[in-house]
């Protein structure tokens, strides 16, 4: 049977793929950034009666032309039934696709984490025919954002944050600072980042101070003051995403455009400009007739 904390992890990703690119850069991981995600289909099943899947299966590709798939798993205790298991999907999905997969799993203790990535290898020892190496997130890579201002930069990776480190002695104040966070996004937004961390923590003793911190007036989303939080939020979002795209893609970007960037403050126009980074010559190219 899945378990909540279970499903409120792989549930996390699929709401926000592009957690996983912001990740991988907190962590200093060698993946460029996607400027498209797309959820594949989960069922791995023959046509043999005999069913597999996976948690989540997503297809990243890049500014550079290359594409990779990220099968992402939530493991909460060892299980050696797994190694074989893993291999089998990694090794079916290349057949299957002919992209390059990695394996991502997720622990919310530092000993699963551990044993997750321990590499997998398969064959006798005087030749091993295939090597496994799971890609690992748990409390003992993934930060511990305690800062209120931080967490709401990036609520994804908060709440990823607040569910890995819920058996940690800092499980207070990072929750603190994710439920700070939330303040800053629309209602429904917080109330499905809140339900994931509730459901990720499961029967940890960090779910009780979580409910309470949730149990308060919700009338502060509706408030003047959460209104442009989150407008600014928004603005700064984009112009730091326009910037890393071009970035990744090795276009340079002058001091004035991007001073131009990041004193823009209107929404929309930022968005049009993020769309136009994907495939812009010169970071000139951004603007066309546009005015910002």
């Amino acid at each position: 049977m899945v378990s909540s904390s279970h499903e409120a992890m792989h549930r996390l990703f699929q709401e926000d793929p592009g957690a996983f690119a912001r990740t991988f850069r907190t962590l200093d991981l060698p993946f460029p950034d996607p400027v498209a995600v797309s959820l594949m289909p989960t069922d791995l099943t023959e046509i043999k009666p005999l069913e597999r899947r996976v948690d989540t299966l997503l297809r990243l590709d890049t500014a550079s032309g290359e594409s990779h798939l990220l099968v992402v798993e939530a493991q909460g205790k060892r299980d050696p039934k797994k190694h074989a298991s893993w291999a089998y999907h990694i090794a079916h999905l290349y057949a299957k696709y002919r992209i390059p997969p990695v394996l991502l799993v997720t622990c919310q203790d530092k000993a699963t984490a551990a044993w997750a990535a321990e590499p997998i290898t398969i064959g006798p020892s005087q030749w091993r025919t295939l090597t496994l190496r799971p890609l690992v997130l748990g409390p003992h890579n993934v930060p511990a954002i305690t800062d209120p201002s931080t967490a709401a930069r990036d609520i994804p990776l908060a709440t990823l944050s607040a569910i890995t480190h819920g058996k940690d002695v800092n499980a207070a104040a990072i929750l603190k600072a994710l439920a700070a966070a939330l303040k800053t996004v629309d209602e429904e937004t917080a109330r499905i980042f809140a339900e994931f961390t509730e459901l990720g923590l499961g029967t940890a003793p960090a779910a009780n101070t979580w409910r309470q911190l949730m149990s308060v007036d919700l009338s502060f989303f509706r408030s003047e003051t959460s209104q442009r939080l989150r407008a600014e939020g928004r603005v700064e979002g984009h112009a730091e995403d326009i910037l890393l795209i071009l970035s990744e893609r090795g276009i340079e970007v002058p001091d004035d455009v991007r001073a131009r960037i990041t004193d823009c403050t209107e929404v929309e126009t930022l968005r049009a400009w993020l769309k136009r980074s994907v495939t812009a010559a010169t970071a000139e190219d951004l603007f066309g007739d546009m005015k910002g």
